[in-house]
């Protein structure tokens, strides 16, 4: 008996300490995602910080910085870099938000909070995944945690408004890819214009379940739906997204190419993109 409780308790402990392990998956299939791509002003105050793929957005305001995005846990050096190239430093953030909470947009989130100091803010369909580094994500299988957990300062819900010195953005709740996925409204504006400016979650399906199997998560179908009908409705002037590829970055903007705002400004792509995503939503409800 006294064996038994001694492999018992060896065995919870083993599996304790798995989950308390964080093991980022592999990004050896996206390259794109830890490469290099020069930092750059796209409109206003507002400016890429990210990799070639993993989109990491950095809003300048007069009470200090807002940062959207951290990319993988390797990405923390590259950002930091980006928004030193800019002529900003990083202990002016204050706001840390992210659009999804998987590790690809997480993973250096902590890290940066750290440094920082600043507050990070959380959809509240995200904030237990952000709280346990993906433990209690969804779609993963392996019962490990995929990057460092982060204590979300703020809870955010649907339309709640996230101020900051003499700017305002807007949460939209998008889920579906994650339970709090979410897209940012906001304004900015240079000597020439104001733009309103979106930066989207696209709603891409990730899991390889039919969606009735998927018992940690007996709403994604609806989400899903409310997310395309939502995410259809939205009048914006440019668009971006959590992914370079969503809104053709690399085409748009080369390194050292000029200002110009108005290359983000595709809205048939954007449509283009949010249809493919409805029909492959259709498809995925029509599983049997």
């Amino acid at each position: 008996m006294k064996r038994m409780l001694i492999l018992l308790l060896f065995f919870c402990n083993a599996l304790i300490a798995r989950a308390q392990r964080i093991i980022e998956p592999s990004a050896a299939k996206h390259p794109e995602w830890t490469r290099s791509f020069p930092p750059f002003q796209i409109a206003g105050n507002l400016y890429y910080v990210g990799t070639a793929d993993l989109a990491c957005y950095l809003i300048t305001t007069s009470g200090g910085n807002i940062l959207i995005n951290t990319g993988l846990a390797s990405s923390e050096q590259q950002i930091t870099t980006n928004i030193k190239t800019l002529g900003f430093r990083i202990s002016d953030t204050k706001i840390l938000l992210t659009t999804q909470a998987h590790f690809d947009h997480m993973g250096a989130m902590a890290a940066i909070k750290k440094i920082t100091k600043a507050k990070m803010m959380v959809d509240e369909g995200d904030a237990t995944v952000v709280a346990d580094g993906g433990l209690s994500d969804y779609d993963l299988k392996g019962g490990v945690r995929t990057f460092k957990p982060v204590k979300a300062d703020r809870i955010l819900h649907n339309g709640d408004s996230i101020k900051l010195g003499n700017m305002k953005l807007t949460i939209l709740h998008h889920p579906g890819h994650t339970k709090g996925s979410c897209s940012y409204l906001f304004d900015v504006k240079d000597n020439k214009r104001n733009y309103r400016v979106l930066i989207a979650n696209m709603p891409t399906i990730v899991t390889d379940k039919k969606f009735s199997d998927i018992s940690s998560y007996p709403g994604i179908a609806n989400d899903y739906a409310y997310t395309l009908k939502a995410m259809k409705g939205l009048k914006f002037d440019i668009w971006l997204a959590s992914h370079g590829s969503q809104f053709d970055l690399l085409s748009k903007h080369k390194p050292g190419s000029p200002y110009n705002p108005m290359v983000f400004a595709d809205k048939k792509n954007y449509y283009d993109e949010i249809n493919e995503l409805q029909e492959e939503y259709d498809k995925k409800i029509a599983e049997k």
